[in-house]
């Protein structure tokens, strides 16, 4: 039996063992029971982890299994008492001493782009946006192999196995054995890879038909890459959006997912309206007024530098 075997067949005696009507009544206290025996009590993962980091995606499906039949509960990160979907992929990669953002929006953002479902791997976090009011993910799991995942699916149901279905992002947490002797080629050999939020601006480009490498330009000069930048002016998040202005777009822009959306339509509607990409990232910079009234670029230094650097960075990222 090979490791992912073993570890999927561990899963399956825990489940037999955990998910139960027990385990999911109101009360909770068969839960609360089976968690202290199984000594899942809510203590900082420092210094408790049962499981090593072996290099591969089996370490985290091992460490994500013991979870298995523990209670939904929205905000939870005390395995003791409930979890949610982000904060049982943080616990599991904290127990294997990999610090990962809080929510699954921000978990989206972490390690590297896998392209699609059949390239990943057991491991790889895998992330779904299920809320179609508004953009971003809002879900996360785990992948485990064959098509499923162990996640925290919704209130009143448990930790669980089931289908992977479509995710909308994948990412790799873990690093591959190659990664160290690539790292230095893949950064000087230009295009998306390595960016952060790559993933993001690839879907937004295709969504909306707009150059990713423009896109990646933009959040490069606006923000250096900071979702939680805020200029002088009052502009915020990863793509500086004034507050009316993401508030017109329906833009969050304390979520990177949902400003590259925005910063995605924002620039596919000033190109269709001044016929160029750079009359509409002069007019995403000083405003479609400016450059209406002007009939082009405006003469401000600060517009026409802006253009320049998303220009030249949008080159090196092709």
């Amino acid at each position: 039996m090979d490791g992912l075997s073993a570890v999927q067949s561990r899963i399956s005696e825990i489940q037999a063992r955990f998910i139960s009507p027990a385990a999911t009544s109101s009360t909770g206290s068969a839960w609360s029971s089976a968690a202290a025996a199984a000594g899942l009590t809510g203590t900082s993962a420092a210094g408790t982890s049962t499981t090593t980091l072996d290099g591969s995606g089996s370490a985290v499906v091992a460490a994500a299994s013991k979870y298995l039949g523990v209670p939904y509960a929205w905000g939870g990160t005390d395995p003791s008492t409930g979890l949610d979907c982000s904060g049982l992929t943080q616990r599991v990669f904290a127990d294997l001493g990999i610090d990962i953002p809080r929510t699954s929006s921000q978990q989206a953002t972490s390690g590297r782009p896998v392209a699609s479902l059949a390239e990943a791997q057991p491991g790889d976090l895998v992330f779904f946006d299920y809320t179609p009011s508004r953009a971003g993910v809002d879900h996360v799991g785990i992948y485990i192999g064959n098509g499923q995942m162990i996640a925290a699916p919704q209130e009143g149901e448990v930790v669980k196995v089931q289908s992977v279905g479509n995710p909308t992002v994948i990412r790799r947490v873990l690093p591959d054995a190659t990664t160290s002797a690539t790292t230095s080629a893949t950064s000087s050999a230009g295009g998306l890879a390595g960016l952060p939020y790559a993933d993001l601006f690839t879907r937004a480009g295709a969504t909306y038909g707009v150059d990713p490498a423009v896109l990646a330009a933009m959040a490069k000069t606006e923000s250096n890459f900071n979702s939680s930048a805020v200029s002088s002016a009052g502009a915020r998040g990863l793509m500086q959006f004034m507050p009316a202005t993401a508030a017109s777009l329906g833009v969050d822009t304390s979520d990177a997912a949902s400003s590259i959306d925005g910063a995605a339509r924002y620039l596919a509607s000033l190109t269709e309206q001044f016929g160029s990409t750079s009359l509409a990232l002069a007019a995403y910079n000083a405003g479609p007024g400016t450059v209406q009234r002007y009939g082009g670029i405006p003469p401000y230094g600060g517009t026409q530098s802006y253009v320049q650097k998303v220009t030249s960075a949008a080159e090196a990222y092709r």
